[in-house]
């Protein structure tokens, strides 16, 4: 019963913790594009929040993936090749997430040198990892 637990709350947080790297490029866009320093200084304040806020959700995000694997065993997860790629992946994103503390911190303290169109590809990133993850923990190829 409490695999079925660690897995929802997996699922929930990993949602959640989506919602926001989904989200905060695009306000990086928004920050990039503008030359209004009143929009700027909303656009700190609305990033700063939200990475803030999503954070726990990426840390809940690791805790309870961690606890599944070790539910299911260290031979399940020696064979289960599909999920080592799907752990690269997932480590790649908690680079991005880290690397968008560095762009807040540019951003407030206006130091930002990257184009709207560096962030809009920027904010890609993320959608293609989550097709990727989601594929490879459905269909589990190897």
């Amino acid at each position: 019963m409490a695999i079925l637990w660690y897995k929802a709350l997996h699922i929930i947080f990993m949602v959640s913790w989506f919602a926001g790297i989904f989200y905060l490029p695009r306000l990086f866009v928004y920050h990039a594009q503008s030359n209004e320093p009143i929009v700027h200084d909303q656009l700190k304040i609305m990033e700063r929040r939200l990475l803030y806020f999503v954070t726990p959700f990426a840390i809940l995000t690791l805790v309870f993936g961690l606890l599944l694997i070790y539910e299911y065993g260290s031979a399940w997860f020696k064979f289960s090749g599909w999920m080592h790629v799907k752990l690269v992946l997932v480590a790649l994103l908690y680079g991005y997430h880290g690397y968008c503390f560095k762009l807040l911190a540019d951003f407030k303290h206006d130091r930002n040198r990257r184009s709207h169109k560096f962030y809009r590809v920027f904010n890609e990133v993320p959608v293609l990892a989550l097709f990727a993850i989601v594929i490879l923990a459905i269909l589990k190829p190897f």
